[in-house]
């Protein structure tokens, strides 16, 4: 994987404190980092706000407030009509915080007064590293925002949002618009706090590269934000043919449970895996021979079956699964796929029929030296993990990723509106690249047979998994509404085309 750069980059909001400290320590002074992020807020409100039209901004006892400061002096200045209320009293105001307040000439109104009509409110009450939940005074003065109809922009993340998260602290602002600094935090693209923050700004207010180095250095994973950057897919050359390309094989169901099988299919072959087999019972063979052309059939009744199939060692990228079914069986087709040493991807039933089983699954890939990639929804992720620390209460959505990928020994994809992606070595990638209209019935089987196509074509684990995601997420970002999962093979050439313009 290539390395991110420091936009795709993900800081926890410890990490933002050492690039601060490290800024400071270098010889920046606090009050200006202070100044470059209140203008960098006074720019995004002129731009929703009318020229010279009125703007709340509310602040808070901390830097968040000294911020939002800073903005409404900038914006006063500029012509704009500027009501500042502050939760708290001016007098308490610490460092940076309360020189920005006495360069701010204005009158300083009680945040709990009613707010009148306005253009546009500024939340600048809590930062991301707000610890505990919004209650009395500052609960009340998030509902009123809420309820105002008002466009918000919010100042690092929206008050009542933990940045580490995306949890809500009882309740948050629903922000139209955040203006974070130096880099995103989980918490912007971990959900809810993906929806609350609105359309994200990454403000670059001076702190250097030696200070976000110095904040990267302690963190415990490295974390991204999934984006092609993090990525490239596979070349052809003149020399490329079918055999070069790799052969998925994908494992169907029993009669009249064939479907999601050929969906993941044809995902792997529209995303360039130069042959693709379903192989099945024999009960089911004619149902799928009535709906496949360019994909192969085998016959396979069991795991001894799929064991003599696999001695061809072409077959490079397994897929289980998808219509499989749950049980023994399916057990006994996952032990020997994970047996080979191939590159292996595991969703649905085969992930389901491990049920509070994940170590077991685990030896299995483990002493198989297999490749692999396991794509849960949150009900099968419980089950599977069930009774480990992967699901322990108060954990985020990476956390909780990153514990089972280094569990399971293997890459997991944890799907939602919120992907997370994450490796046995503690790399997590977040994907915020997607719509709701993927949730629909199939959706999941053709992101499970992209990764197999991938992964056929040579990209390890990881990487085939973000490459996976994002190019999911832009095919039904594309189709919108009406989307059905036989929709979305057919967009990848089209997102395929577009992403090597692009590059």
């Amino acid at each position: 994987m290539k390395s991110p750069k420091a936009a795709e980059r993900l800081l926890s909001v410890e990490a933002i404190r050492r690039v601060d400290a490290a800024a400071i320590a270098a010889g920046t002074p606090g009050l200006t980092l202070m100044q470059a992020a209140g203008a960098a807020v006074a720019g995004r409100a002129r731009a929703l706000a009318p020229e010279g039209g009125r703007v709340l901004v509310l602040c808070g006892p901390g830097n968040n407030g000294g911020d939002g400061f800073v903005a409404a002096r900038l914006l006063a200045e500029a012509g704009y009509r500027v009501d500042l209320r502050l939760l708290g009293e001016r007098a308490a105001l610490k460092g940076d915080a309360a020189l920005a307040a006495e360069a701010w000439t204005g009158p300083v109104g009680p945040a709990e007064a009613e707010i009148a009509a306005t253009d546009l409110i500024i939340d600048a009450l809590f930062g991301a590293g707000l610890c505990r939940d919004l209650e009395g005074m500052a609960r009340a003065l998030v509902q009123a925002v809420n309820c105002s109809g008002v466009p918000v922009l919010a100042v690092d993340v929206p008050s009542g949002i933990d940045g580490d998260s995306g949890a809500v602290r009882g309740l948050a602002v629903e922000a139209t618009e955040t203006v974070t600094f130096v880099t995103l935090k989980p918490g912007h693209l971990l959900q809810p706090g993906r929806t609350h923050c609105g359309v994200l700004h990454v403000a670059d207010i001076g702190t250097g590269e030696a200070a976000f180095a110095a904040g990267v250095a302690g963190e415990a994973r490295a974390m991204v934000r999934n984006a092609p950057g993090l990525w490239a897919l596979p070349q052809l050359t003149a020399g490329s043919h079918k055999y070069t390309r790799g052969h998925a094989l994908v494992l169907s169901g029993p009669a009249h449970r064939t479907g999601a099988a050929r969906l993941a299919a044809r995902g792997a072959l529209r995303i360039g895996a130069g042959l693709v087999t379903v192989a099945s019972p024999a009960a089911a063979l004619a149902e799928n021979a009535a709906h496949l052309t360019a994909i192969m059939l085998h016959r396979c009744e069991n795991a001894d079956d799929l064991d003599d199939l696999l001695a061809d060692e072409r077959l490079n990228a397994l897929l289980l699964g998808p219509g499989l079914g749950t049980g023994p069986a399916t057990c006994d087709l996952v032990a020997v796929a994970a047996s080979v040493g191939r590159a292996l991807v595991l969703d649905a039933d085969a992930l389901t029929s491990f049920r509070s089983e994940v170590r077991t699954l685990a030896r299995h890939i483990r002493d198989g030296e297999a490749r692999a990639v396991l794509t849960p929804h949150e009900g099968e992720f419980a089950r599977l993990f069930s009774g480990t620390e992967a699901v322990a209460e108060g954990l985020s959505k990476a956390e909780r990723t990153a514990r089972a990928a280094q569990i399971a020994g293997a890459v997991v994809v944890l799907k939602g509106a919120d992907t997370v992606i994450a490796a046995p070595d503690g790399r997590v990638a977040i994907n915020d690249h997607g719509t709701p209209h993927l949730g629909t019935a199939g959706s999941g089987d053709v992101l499970g047979g992209l990764v197999a196509g991938l992964l056929a074509q040579g990209l390890a684990p990881f990487e085939a998994a973000c490459a996976a995601v994002w190019l999911h997420g832009d095919a039904g970002l594309r189709f919108g509404p009406g989307l059905i999962s036989e929709d979305l093979p057919e967009l990848i050439p089209a997102v395929l085309r577009d992403l090597a313009g692009r590059a």
